[in-house]
């Protein structure tokens, strides 16, 4: 196996020290499987305080479990003394550990077998005690020893299982499967950040519904998403494929970017429908309803995409993703209901633009196909978004003032040409000016616009004098 540089020094510097030193864990696997590898951990029978002795630069990061962290050039190696763990009562970390002599007892802590492996670079020696490289082979994930014990200790671990199945394309074994349903007590005692990493992880992966699914399947996807879960089985219309839920999980496999910001914002952006759905009468003109009866009902979602942003906010922030994160996914959502015909004029297409945000309109469109092939019925991107596209284009190559900063004057400009001071009144009339030059560009002139802006002044004193 291709190990780093830095890494073997760090193997290398324990054993000549005369300790025992094993690259362990999900490195390996992912050595054995052919997997890109960014993390590397170290288990040795030395001492913690002996680890941060032989190195340089370390980092206790958890003296009380026996790891030390080691800075190396070009990366940062997790160093953890040989260990027996003792109760996990608050179901993520033991509450005491035992140091000991062997790679065996360390190895059988662990959750999985196929990250049970450990290897000596130096003697080219592999341990395997649980069958790990089999589970590998076969593609399958599987506790060491009982998987109630296993998933009873660590809360994270469940959902553990359900992400290393969607990352790697493996299946979990059945009987540790069965086993999560027992344990969701253990998983709701698991932190917000904690399993939003897992979810972000899952989501990230070639096929994020494969891991939405077993989530589901299992019980933990009620347990911290009950709002994607609320429109399982839920049905749409005649345009629709599937129901509201695999119409998401559908849409957030469509998106080609891993970016998980813009696959959380397909995976969410229809989640308003089942808290905006109502059944109403079809039209009754023949010409309106070729295939049924009169009085055939027809879902409809209207504002779905405005409730489904203010849930996807409070999922979000409940989740405990960043304020930029939250902004920009509810913020697509928001706006994917949007309607372009060839009547939209210029301005139109500049308000869209500003509402939109030049920065988030390709990210919007992305937003928007992965939407149409999820449905099940379409493919690819429809030709109004290509024209809408093509037009935007045209508008960005003419530099039109799209937003209040690229008007010709700004906010001094007015005070100093009117003669007033500073308030509302001087954002009301830039975003007049603003309206005025979506409509005409050729009006962004500094001369211009000043006049456009004492109208704006004299119709606002006219507005606002008493009578």
């Amino acid at each position: 196996m291709k190990i780093p540089t830095d890494v073997l020094h760090v193997v290398k510097v324990l054993s000549g020290r005369g300790y025992q030193a094993w690259i362990v864990g999900g490195s390996i696997r992912d050595l054995i499987i052919g997997r890109p590898v960014s993390d590397y951990d170290v288990a040795t029978n030395a001492p913690p305080q002996n680890v941060m002795g032989l190195f340089k630069r370390t980092v206790p990061t958890g003296l009380k479990h026996g790891t030390v962290t080691v800075l190396t050039k070009s990366m940062n190696v997790e160093v953890t003394t040989f260990r027996l763990d003792g109760v996990y009562s608050d179901a993520r970390r033991p509450d005491s550990v035992t140091f000991s002599a062997s790679i065996e007892d360390d190895l059988a802590r662990r959750d999985f077998t196929i990250n049970g492996i450990a290897y000596d670079p130096i003697g080219g020696r592999m341990v395997d005690p649980h069958g790990g490289r089999e589970d590998i082979a076969a593609r399958t994930i599987r506790t060491i020893g009982n998987p109630v014990d296993r998933f009873t200790e660590d809360g994270l671990r469940p959902y553990r299982a359900c992400r290393l199945a969607a990352q790697l394309g493996f299946v979990i074994d059945p009987g540790t499967f069965d086993a999560i349903p027992g344990c969701l007590d253990r998983a709701a005692k698991v932190s917000a950040e904690r399993v939003r990493e897992e979810f972000i992880k899952i989501i990230q992966s070639e096929t994020p519904s494969t891991g939405i699914e077993l989530l589901r399947m299992c019980g933990l996807l009620g347990l911290f998403l009950p709002e994607l879960l609320a429109g399982f089985g839920v049905k749409q219309n005649k345009y629709h494929k599937y129901d509201i839920y695999f119409h998401n999980l559908h849409s957030c496999d469509a998106v080609p970017s891993a970016d998980y910001r813009i696959r959380l914002a397909a995976l969410f952006h229809d989640i308003g429908k089942y808290y905006a759905k109502k059944e109403v009468e079809e039209d009754s003109r023949p010409s309106a309803r070729p295939d049924g009866p009169e009085g055939r009902k027809k879902s409809v979602f209207y504002n779905h995409e405005i409730i489904g942003a203010a849930i996807t906010r409070k999922i979000l922030y409940r989740l405990k993703f960043s304020n930029n994160d939250v902004k920009l996914i509810t913020h697509l959502i928001r706006n994917h209901m949007f309607h372009y015909t060839v009547q939209w004029t210029d301005g139109a297409v500049r308000r869209f633009m500003r509402k939109v945000g030049l920065e988030n309109i390709e990210l919007l469109f992305e937003l928007r196909k992965a939407d149409r092939i999820g449905n099940g019925l379409k493919k690819g991107e429809s030709n109004s978004v290509t024209v809408l596209k093509n037009r935007i284009t045209r508008v960005i190559a003419a530099e039109n003032a799209i937003t209040v900063k690229d008007l010709s004057v700004d906010g001094y400009d007015i005070m100093n040409e009117l003669g007033i001071g500073s308030g509302p009144i001087i954002g009301k009339i830039l975003r007049e000016l603003l309206e005025q030059i979506l409509d005409d560009p050729a009006k962004n002139m500094r001369e211009t616009l000043l006049g456009i802006a004492k109208e704006a002044l004299e119709a606002h004193k006219n507005k606002t004098a008493p009578v």
